[in-house]
């Protein structure tokens, strides 16, 4: 097998994730035309939520992959999540079959598709790693790098850590809606009393997706088309400490509307710092409905809690 293209990094890297939400094509093209100058270390290119968002096609995205590493950056391509018809089976087939960049999985059918092809490969927080034996069967098979499941927190990843196997990358998303779910059905249709075949691309139209509230008016998911989304932000800016100490290979950011570039900048000074412990950087602003840490802490996800060391 062919394990060269993916190599382990020799620092801790700052990832940007795939992009999440239906933009315009202009507004995709601007975007990422400002990640090429940012410090991101790897980018992850493509449409991951729902087939039926065709503002880029599959040329768009690798026009803005060679651009992206023309300027440094490490590109991979990912798989849609939830693969339902045979049209997006062939999707996922081209993503899997190209030369041209590493693809990063995030359904079993590409995992199988990408093995039949001697190809390493990344795996997103939807392929479900909970123990070290599902990381040593994957990496036997061209598993480079892989991404701690939203749902896990630092102990799961310490003992996962404690297996860690040579030449296998960790993965962890440190800000960012967490996806929950995917569904058959299309939230974001329904909200508009449209069927998921007439749908109109409804979802063009919230750049962050549609927050829904309980009774009691409170922030509680976000719907993304197929894609429910918690709607807290997941922060683990004051982690990252704890996260080096651990080993984790690649922090990943996802993508918003606003204030991306503010964040990838503060993350990345967090990096270079020697102590993230005392980091005064604020990022409650630039999270569209507040923030949430709880998953990392062994608690219910929305919780947001205060890392010992900023308690004491």
């Amino acid at each position: 097998m062919n394990n060269s293209s993916i190599q382990q990094p020799s620092k801790t890297k700052l990832s940007l994730g795939p992009l999440q939400y239906y933009w315009p094509k202009s507004k995709v093209i601007n975007f990422y035309q400002q990640v090429a100058s940012s410090p991101v270390d790897i980018v992850y290119l493509g449409e991951v939520v729902c087939s039926k968002r065709l503002e880029m096609k599959f040329n768009d995205w690798l026009e803005i992959g060679h651009m992206l590493e023309e300027n440094g950056k490490k590109v991979l391509l990912s798989t849609m999540t939830l693969i339902e018809a045979s049209s997006e089976r062939g999707k996922m087939r081209r993503v899997c079959e190209q030369d041209e960049f590493d693809v990063e999985a995030n359904d079993f059918g590409a995992i199988e598709m990408l093995v039949q092809h001697d190809k390493p490969f990344v795996t997103g927080a939807s392929i479900n790693i909970y123990n070290h034996r599902s990381l040593s069967l994957l990496h036997k098979q061209g598993l480079k790098r892989w991404n701690l499941s939203i749902e896990l927190g630092k102990q799961q990843l310490k003992y996962l850590q404690q297996h860690q196997l040579d030449g296998l990358e960790t993965e962890v998303m440190v800000w960012g809606r967490m996806p929950l779910a995917y569904s058959a059905r299309c939230f974001t249709a329904r909200s508009h009393n449209l069927p998921k075949d007439q749908c109109q691309f409804k979802c063009i139209d919230d750049a962050d997706g549609l927050i829904m509230k309980t009774r009691e008016q409170q922030d509680f998911l976000c719907l993304n088309g197929i894609q429910t989304q918690s709607a807290l932000t997941c922060n683990l800016l004051q982690e990252l400490d704890v996260m080096k100490s651990l080993k984790v290979n690649v922090m990943r950011i996802s993508p918003q509307s606003e204030y991306t570039f503010k964040i990838i900048n503060a993350f990345n000074q967090a990096i270079k710092s020697s102590s993230t412990a005392v980091l005064s950087t604020d990022l409650k602003k630039y999270a569209p409905t507040g923030l949430c840490n709880g998953y990392w802490h062994g608690k219910s996800g929305m919780n947001q809690s205060l890392s010992p060391e900023i308690q004491s």
